[in-house]
């Protein structure tokens, strides 16, 4: 059986959802609270705080509480895993699509011949 890091997994999980991709985009700009994030996204505080959370546990968010208002921020938690284990699927579907069109070429010279 095949083992895949959990970090993967986590950071997939948390990018697959818009809403969590538009935060990262928005504390990109500029540290926010959850509640300033909640009302960007027309999102109660219960469902932006669900949204950090899973941001936090993929470790593109970290988050502190001062006083009542609980601040988010990028986290340090960079893509290199996950880049590196995209671009390990693109060769081998470019390698195989180089092969089909090897095949391709190779039945159309075909067919010029005995056509």
């Amino acid at each position: 059986m095949v083992q895949y890091s959990t970090h993967l997994d986590a950071s997939f999980a948390a990018l697959s959802d818009a809403t969590r991709r538009g935060v990262l985009e928005q504390l990109g700009r500029s540290d926010a609270s959850i509640t300033e994030l909640a009302d960007k996204f027309h999102m109660t505080l219960t469902g932006m705080k669900k949204h950090v959370g899973v941001l936090e546990h993929a470790g593109f968010v970290t988050t502190q509480k001062i006083g009542r208002v609980r601040t988010c921020r990028l986290g340090r938690r960079r893509l290199e895993e996950e880049a590196a284990w995209i671009e390990s699927y693109r060769q081998l579907w470019a390698t195989r699509f180089d092969a089909l069109d090897q095949v391709v070429e190779d039945l159309k010279r075909k067919e010029k011949i005995d056509g």
